[in-house]
């Protein structure tokens, strides 16, 4: 049998750990017929490293590879749920063994119990919580009156009052921060209005990475600013977010945290931004470090992709978002917003608790970028296609070619040189003069979906240096850490404060050669090289990980042939990265099988949130 596993291996069809952990279910189990279970485990094992929660034993396609097909035969695909029933290491969670049975789907026991802490977290907070009699006047004062239509970021804001938990989700400048500020001065406007005490309001803003901690730092401090509140309410808005790792009190070599359900966190509000980054194990850890009386508040756009790791948590909740409202949660948001907000009877609990902000105050009818974001987001190819061919000035269309591979190459010096010219003016003793740097590097920025190959991450940074090199802009040819070499952290440093998807800018002084870094307060740390985590040149990177961040210019590199990794999740959030200009390349073939191909990810989530 693990023959057999092993040359599935060989052929990229399993991973290693999906092959040991096959082998292992095989030898611990007592019942079930060794290569029975030993298949399962497989499965269910290679489902998770593609995201996957679980199994889904109703809608789970057997493998095609013909390498499968000896294995197969040995699992019960008819009525695989009483095969399985049957081994020891299976249970229905009512006991301690490493797979769990639930209904028609599989889990690691981990996994499960991971997506039972998240339902259950978010359950016990779908009880309708009362709202000040000022709630209606304070809301009116926040948001401009409108006539012609609902205003979805006050219903949002009343939704959030109204509940203990609540999602705001919308596409790019649809104003989720915005929204969020004008309901954090309304919860602050009621805690003055009712306290009995002197204690504050406790508010903590947390994202999934450094750079969009930094992004919510920068957009949520602009909103306040500009917010029609007494400077009591605004000097009582939190200023400044932090890690979600930072919030828990990440333990360098642990998993674990310092803040869990006997440790939790002290916060009466807690704002999680880019939650569909934010993996299923992880949002379960940090649900079980609030308190049960904390509000959590998420924000995310439920269209982008899910998080790299196991689970889709933001878009799974996100299922019930367009359901309509149930009549007593339509009643109070029409009662405090003035707006007839849709009713359903039939909608679920969970619905009570979820707003799509619907309007895009970024992108309007003539933003090509909008335009093709819509829909591409819908699985239009036919007007994608119209839109590329519209003429709009913000998106220009490149058809792979060798010519258009110049091209992109050309862009891409052209886009970085802002940086590297601004950092030959820059000095380590000059702190703010680095901070400019960062921010010029952050202006463009090349998106790719693949890691590996010329069109991929390592082919196109090491390209770029290339061409960088000959314009005399870098000297790559002197030193792999040549002065100006971007950097981008690719895994967790809790000791030195960095984490994955962190960007960096190397500077050489004195032979020495130090990494500068933009904190989460917007000041600038240097690092030496030598002692930096796992990183990558960052010229290029990944849509996933450019998640979190907006480019003025965004220059998207879709793969010369079909990938499975390219899919309209991912092609909608590299458009959307950008904010002023975006360029694509794609030929046509991919580009509409990528908008065909949508991200499924198997869950229970959406299940568990409305089980009785």
């Amino acid at each position: 049998m693990k023959q057999a596993l092993m040359a599935l291996y060989q052929r990229g069809e399993l991973r290693a750990i999906d092959v040991q952990f096959a082998c292992l279910m095989g030898e611990e189990d007592t019942q079930l017929d060794k290569a029975a279970i030993t298949v399962w485990a497989a499965l269910l094992s290679r489902e998770v490293g593609k995201g996957h929660v679980c199994l889904d034993l109703h809608q789970w396609q057997p493998p095609s590879d013909v390498a499968w097909q000896p294995l197969l035969e040995h699992i019960d695909s008819q009525a695989p749920s009483e095969q399985l029933a049957q081994a020891s290491v299976v249970s229905d969670g009512t006991q301690a063994t490493p797979l769990v049975l639930a209904g028609h789907r599989l889990y690691l026991h981990r996994y499960w119990h991971a997506e039972q802490q998240v339902a259950g977290h978010i359950r016990q907070r779908l009880t309708a919580l009362p709202v000040p009699d000022e709630a209606r006047q304070t809301l009116d004062n926040l948001f401009a009156a409108s006539q012609a239509e609902i205003d979805w970021q006050k219903v949002a804001a009343a939704t959030a009052l109204t509940q203990s938990f609540a999602v705001i989700s919308g596409g790019p400048g649809t104003g989720k921060t915005t929204t969020v500020a004008r309901l954090l001065a309304a919860l602050v406007a009621s805690h003055h209005a009712e306290r009995t005490t002197s204690s504050a309001l406790t508010i903590k803003l947390v994202a999934p990475t450094g750079k969009a901690a930094n992004r919510l730092t920068e957009s949520l401090g602009r909103a306040i600013a500009a917010l029609p509140v007494d400077h009591d309410v605004k000097a009582a808005l939190p200023t400044q977010a932090s890690t979600i790792h930072r919030l828990l009190g990440a333990i360098p070599q642990r998993v674990a945290f310092r803040h869990h359900k006997n440790n939790p966190v002290h916060a009466d509000v807690l704002i999680v931004d880019e939650a569909s980054m934010v993996d299923l194990p992880l949002m379960a850890q940090l649900f079980d470090a609030l308190a049960p009386s904390t509000r959590i508040i998420l924000l995310g756009d439920k269209d982008q992709l899910a998080s790299v790791e196991a689970g889709a948590v933001l878009g799974d909740i996100c299922q019930y978002a367009e359901a309509g409202y149930p009549a007593a949660q339509a009643a109070r948001l029409s009662q405090l917003t003035g707006f007839d907000v849709p009713e359903n009877p039939h909608a679920p609990a969970i619905a009570s608790a979820l707003c799509l902000l619907r309007k895009s105050y970024r992108f309007d009818a003539q933003s090509g970028i909008g335009q093709l974001a819509f829909a591409v987001n819908r699985g239009e190819m036919a007007e994608v296609g119209a839109v590329l061919k519209r003429g709009y000035g913000d998106i220009t269309h490149h058809v792979l070619s060798d010519d258009s591979y110049q091209t992109l190459m050309q862009q891409a010096v052209t886009g970085y040189r802002d940086y590297l010219t601004t950092l030959d003016n820059a000095t380590l003793e000059n702190p703010p003069s680095m901070a400019d740097v960062l921010s010029a590097f952050s202006q463009f920025r090349l998106l790719c979906a693949l890691t590996e190959g010329p069109f991929g991450v390592a082919g196109l940074n090491q390209a770029i240096e290339q061409h960088l090199a000959s314009a005399g802009l870098v000297a790559k040819e002197r030193d792999t850490w040549y002065h100006g070499r971007p950097i981008m952290i690719l895994q967790n440093d809790h000791a030195l404060g960095l984490y994955n998807g962190d960007i960096g800018i190397a500077v050489q002084h004195a032979g020495i050669t130090r990494v500068a870094f933009e904190t989460h307060d917007g000041e600038v740390r240097y690092l030496l090289a030598s002692r930096l985590p796992a990183h990558q040149t960052a010229f290029a990177m990944t849509v996933h990980k450019s998640q979190g961040s907006e480019f003025a210019h965004t220059v998207l590199v879709c793969p010369p042939t079909i990938s499975p990794v390219l899919t309209r999740e991912l092609i909608y959030t590299g458009i959307t990265r950008a904010k002023r200009q975006l360029d694509l390349y794609a030929s046509w073939p991919v580009l509409r099988h990528g908008v065909g191909a949508r991200t499924a990810r198997y869950s229970g989530l959406p299940d568990a949130l409305i089980a009785p």
